[in-house]
């Protein structure tokens, strides 16, 4: 059947037919909102939480995050998050979005729905989630019903714990019974008076075998207490039934071995609904092994206190017996020292003494023969000799830091410079010499002659380290101290210039350089080396406050350096007083005369300095001790020049005396003459104005040069 166009129908017809479609409409409308209403009350009915996820393609890649486009009052309850709906996971849980993106992701490109429990750390709680996907993949939709089980988990988590506190004590009662530390157990039903004991129990407390052990009469375990102990126990009972709760007690109980032992009942009684006493269980521990350990314990803490009252004592004997030890060891160590300077020296002044005396020998009998022109060639043999033994004096003094010292400022840049030709000539051309001064160097207060004396022995030392050829550098440094460097180097803090010479040579070894400082101590053949040389550097910067290390290594070439203090002050070489002294000397052909006063408890020493300087045409004066000189020296006798021993008798020495006389005669010049200074002598090594030193033995010519150039400074 056609329908007639509509142009064909009447206005009335048209009104009719747009009421009838408004009318359908209407009625289709209201199915929409009722099946809306209709599934929201069933979204609203459902207990557990719900909502529908849709994914979405963001930042992170595809299907990176998603958004809940639905969700229910539920949500809100079981999570505790308000106003899901519209938010993405990435808005909640950044954290954990990687998580429930793997599960729920994999629903949706599976299908399969997946049942599951997890931790929403988010919102705190556990969840129990069911989801599915919603419709076809290409939707990127799923739905989640879940519930939070929190409590329930927090339940769980409790059981396990108690549970595994049962299998605890269950398992320390079990050792404690292996142990014996529990005799045995008991369960007191209150209203009966019946107590069932286990067989530990019963044989505590005297129980005959084969008795019932499940229904015992209290009263007939309570008779095997002590009778001392009994009025106590049923005092402590009968508190604990009239007001339930737990109970401990000791006492003396006895045994199926008829004699009485020490128990302690722990145990707790338990009431009904009304508070009436109806359970009393409990344990029985052994107390005999507890107080045979307290006992013990006792006794060894009375022994302690005993010892501690006496330890102090014992202390102070045990400490002073190692001090005697160690004074023993240091003593047995001094004399392998001293014997092994002492074996040194005698061998090298037995040779010298040997050439003097023999020296003298063949004079005395040249002289008897009238062969007077060999006497000479003897002469010059003694003095030799006589010149060497001074030589080793003065190394012996100087390793015991007791030789006279002449501290001037001094350059050791110039020094070293003055010094480089001379060694380059002593080592010989096969080894190269090589000078490196540090710019800004500091001055140093130390006697110039012995430095150089020192550093020569040192190239010396370098040199036969090389015997086939090699390098031997000299090196000038400031260095500073703190307290901590200053006492790994035995030396006061402060600042501190070094004087290093390195060689390429064979190196040493640590025992070698642990004994390389000690006198007559060498690695070189017999005959080569009397092995003074560095215990003589060693002694020496030692006495001028510094000191001297070594560093070596096998095949690597040896390091020696020496430390002095920093002067502060101009630097004033020593060369130059030495200069004008010789310079004084070729300038005056004939000397002038002058009164001299000589001073020396020694009568071959004071002879032998009288008559040098009379043989120079001086008036000499002669004193032999500190007294008698300073005598003369108040007097109003004219003394041009004062020339005195240091040690001298009476209680006076040469620098008491020369002191005591400078308020009489302030511009007198004084000469010591000393084999030994100590260091009250020179003043903390330093001499007034004036004043030399002259060192024993000596020549008479060092003497004559000396005297005239003071005599002509005046």
């Amino acid at each position: 059947m056609t329908k007639a166009p509509v142009e064909t129908l009447s206005r009335a017809e048209l009104e009719s037919e747009v009421q009838r479609l408004r009318h359908a409409g209407s009625a289709a409308d209201n199915a929409v909102d009722t099946a809306d209403a209709r599934r929201q009350a069933l979204f609203e009915a459902i207990d557990d939480g719900f909502c529908i996820i849709e994914f979405f393609d963001g930042p992170h890649g595809p299907l990176s995050d998603y958004r809940h486009v639905e969700a229910n009052s539920g949500y809100e309850r079981h999570t505790g998050i308000a106003g899901i709906v519209g938010k993405t996971l990435r808005d909640i849980a950044p954290n954990e979005a990687d998580g429930w993106l793997e599960l729920y992701g994999r629903v949706l490109r599976t299908g399969e729905p997946v049942r599951f429990e997890r931790e929403f750390i988010t919102a705190g709680r556990f969840i129990e989630v069911s989801a599915r996907r919603v419709g076809p993949q290409g939707n990127r939709q799923v739905s989640v019903l879940f519930r939070d089980i929190s409590a329930r988990k927090a339940s769980e988590s409790a059981l396990r714990q108690s549970e595994a506190l049962a299998r605890d004590n269950v398992q320390r009662v079990q050792l404690a019974l292996s142990a014996g530390a529990i005799l045995g157990t008991w369960i007191w039903d209150v209203p009966s008076g019946l107590v069932s004991v286990d067989e530990g129990f019963a044989n505590a407390f005297g129980v005959e075998p084969g008795a019932d052990l499940a229904a015992l009469r209290v009263e007939r375990l309570l008779g095997a207490i002590h009778a001392d102990d009994r009025a106590g126990v049923d005092g402590a009972i009968a508190a604990c039934l009239a007001q339930p709760g737990p109970y401990r007690h000791q006492y003396r109980v006895r045994g199926r071995h008829g004699r009485h032992a020490w128990v302690e009942a722990v145990g707790r009684v338990e009431a009904d609904a009304r508070g009436a006493a109806v359970r009393f269980p409990g344990v029985l521990l052994d107390l005999e092994t507890r107080r045979a350990v307290e006992a013990e314990r006792d006794r060894v803490t009375e022994e302690l206190r005993r010892l501690t009252e006496t330890l102090e004592q014992r202390v102070a004997d045990r400490t002073a017996e190692l001090m005697h030890a160690e004074a023993q060891l240091r003593q047995a160590q001094k004399m392998e020292a001293v014997g092994q300077l002492t074996g040194g020296l005698a061998h090298d002044f037995n040779n010298l003494l040997a050439g003097i005396s023999g020296a003298l020998e063949m004079i005395g009998s040249r002289l008897a023969q009238g062969r007077f022109a060999e006497v000479e060639k003897y002469l010059a043999m003694a003095q030799s000799a006589a010149r060497r033994a001074a030589a080793l004096t003065h190394r012996l003094l100087a390793f015991s830091r007791r030789q006279t010292l002449d501290p001037r400022p001094t350059n050791v840049n110039d020094l070293v410079d003055g010094m480089a030709d001379l060694v380059r000539r002593t080592v010989g051309p096969a080894i190269a010499v090589e000078a490196v001064g540090a710019a800004g160097l500091w001055t140093a207060l130390v006697d110039a002659s012995q430095l150089e004396n020192a550093l020569l022995n040192l190239c010396l030392n370098a040199r036969d380290a090389m015997p086939d050829g090699g390098r031997i550098t000299i090196e000038t440094a400031n260095r500073w101290f703190d307290e901590r460097a200053a006492a790994s180097h035995e030396i006061p803090p402060g600042q501190y210039l070094s004087l290093s010479v390195t060689d390429t040579g064979v190196g040493m070894s640590a025992d070698v350089i642990a004994k390389a400082f000690d006198p007559f101590f060498t690695t070189k053949p017999l005959g080569q080396g009397t092995g003074l040389g560095l215990s003589m550097i060693y002694g020496f910067a030692r006495q001028s406050g510094g000191h001297a290390r070594i560093y070596s290594e096998v095949g690597s070439g040896t390091t020696v350096r020496i430390y002095l203090p920093r002067h502060y002050g101009s630097d004033e070489t020593a060369h130059d007083t030495i200069t004008a002294f010789a310079g004084a000397a070729s300038a005056s052909a004939a000397p002038g005369q002058g009164i001299v006063l000589v001073v020396d408890d020694e009568p071959l020493v004071r002879m032998l300095v009288v008559t040098a300087l009379e043989d120079m045409g001086h008036t000499v004066l002669e004193a032999e001790d500190g007294a008698q000189g300073l005598k003369i020296l108040q007097s109003e006798a004219a003394i041009d020049l004062v020339v005195t021993d240091v040690g001298l008798p009476g209680g006076m020495n040469g620098r008491q005396m020369a002191d005591a006389a400078r308020g009489h005669r302030p511009d007198t010049p004084v000469l010591f003459i000393t084999g030994y200074a100590e260091n009250a002598i020179i003043g903390n090594g330093h001499l007034e104005p004036g004043m030399q030193i002259l060192t024993k033995p000596f020549a008479v010519g060092d003497l004559e040069q000396r005297v005239r150039a003071m005599l002509m400074g005046r």
